[in-house]
């Protein structure tokens, strides 16, 4: 991307910037894959999940690499700036200039909006949409996306279990709303005669969006309390954020650390790929824990990248 771009406009801080982006893209996706205990010279099917277990996170290795150079690091995650707003309110914050998302430019405000309450770099959340949603031929993200295996639905392809669970927890931008709403009854739990509209709000890119950050956020902390290292800068974060939230939190915390078991794995991967071709890949890597993790950890460096947001 860089040689298409007219440097001789840009300032020298601003084009130094660009080159050095460019420059720790490949960095970044190869010192992810160590993370995760895999290397590209490293067959997938003899090695352990690794799960941080180096005892240096992501942000430390790029210094590492980069001559430990502050400038050369990611800005690490934010503190969450404001408490929850109201859909209404999030609608009508106007971006900042922050990202550049092309096509899905209109999503810029929700995005950047999520980032300033939750403290989830927003390049981080528009990865994780990004890898989530069903696209056109041109990229944009379809608000009404829909997974016909599964109840998963919207920007977030939040399962109907989890997107109420979201709206039950105090604190969220979920629960404000369905409060607002009266959706929730005296014990904090949803109406039945609420369900359909709650459930509906999935569609609703603002409310994908900011639910997706919550989960994000919250989502994290789990992984911290159980010792797993989710990084500081924004692709760590992104990808740490995404495997919990397509694993759920529980199964990312054994992936990230004990690894799967074959079981469970076989189950995922055929969900993932369609029993067939998991059949095929399991036996290509000598079991179903290893080449879950292949697929999963190939999908994850290829969808996942907030660097193309900023």
């Amino acid at each position: 991307m860089i040689e298409s771009m007219d440097f001789s406009r840009l300032s020298p801080a601003r084009r130094a910037d660009m080159i050095h982006r460019a420059a720790m893209a490949d960095v970044q996706q190869r010192l992810w894959q160590a993370a995760l205990g895999q290397s590209d010279d490293m067959p997938d099917a003899s090695e352990s999940v690794g799960g941080m277990r180096g005892g240096m996170d992501f942000a430390s290795m790029v210094a590492l690499v980069s001559g430990n150079r502050p400038d050369m690091v990611a800005r690490p995650r934010m503190q969450p700036a404001i408490a929850v707003t109201t859909m209404d309110s999030a609608n009508s914050i106007a971006s900042n200039g922050i990202l550049n998302l092309g096509v899905n430019n209109e999503h810029s405000g929700s995005l950047e909006a999520a980032a300033r309450r939750t403290g989830v770099p927003e390049s981080a959340l528009a990865a994780i949409v990004d890898a989530e949603a069903a696209k056109d031929s041109s990229g944009r993200w379809n608000a009404f996306s829909r997974n016909p295996r599964s109840s998963a639905a919207g920007l977030g392809q939040f399962l109907s279990g989890t997107w109420q669970d979201m709206a039950k927890k105090p604190g969220t931008w979920l629960n404000k709303v369905a409060a607002d709403h009266g959706w929730l009854d005296q014990n904090g739990n949803i109406r039945s005669a609420a369900r359909a509209d709650l459930l509906r709000l999935r569609y609703d890119p603002t409310a994908s969006i900011q639910t997706i950050a919550d989960y994000a956020s919250r989502n994290l902390d789990f992984l911290e309390r159980k010792g797993v290292n989710v990084g500081s800068d924004a692709t760590s974060i992104a990808r740490t954020a995404y495997l919990a939230h397509h694993l759920g939190p529980g199964d990312a915390v054994t992936f990230m650390t004990t690894g799967l078991s074959d079981q469970r794995a076989a189950t995922l991967l055929a969900a993932q790929i369609g029993s067939g071709r998991a059949q095929k890949a399991i036996a290509a890597a000598g079991d179903a824990s290893a080449a879950h993790r292949a697929w999963l950890r190939g999908y994850v460096a290829n969808s996942v990248q907030p660097q193309r947001y900023t």
